[in-house]
């Protein structure tokens, strides 16, 4: 078992203690959040709109310009946040001013981002930026 820090993090402190577990963690204001993993009738919902979002990016001519990664976290401009959104359109060409994005899949500037989807689930509190 993996023990949270208690004591707020920077975003970096909470990327480099960030665990290879398979568990999802969230930064919120400083103090990790460890977030459940999706049930059925979440992961049907996300399903479901990533399908669309794929027919709907096709149909637009975007494919190959706008891409939704299978994991993400976006940092929110300078606060000591970071999140996992079920599901996040990217920008590619953008990607190359991100410096974190090769690495550790992290998304911190807007350009980089044309939608970011949270399906909220009984923990709404917990999973609304």
């Amino acid at each position: 078992m993996v023990q949270s820090p208690t004591k707020p993090l920077t975003f970096d402190e909470f990327i480099a203690w960030y665990p290879d577990t398979g568990r999802r963690y969230e930064l919120h204001d400083g103090m990790v959040v460890e977030m459940p993993k999706p049930a059925g009738q979440h992961s049907n919902v996300a399903g479901f709109l990533i399908e669309e979002f794929v027919l709907a990016i096709a149909q637009m001519g975007k494919r190959g310009s706008w891409i939704i990664p299978k994991e993400c976290i976006v940092k929110p401009g300078s606060k000591a946040s970071g999140y996992e959104p079920d599901i996040v359109i990217l920008h590619r060409e953008a990607l190359a001013a991100e410096p974190r994005w090769a690495s550790d899949s992290i998304v911190e500037r807007a350009a980089s981002i044309a939608l970011v989807v949270e399906v909220v689930s009984t923990n709404w509190r917990d999973e609304l930026f």
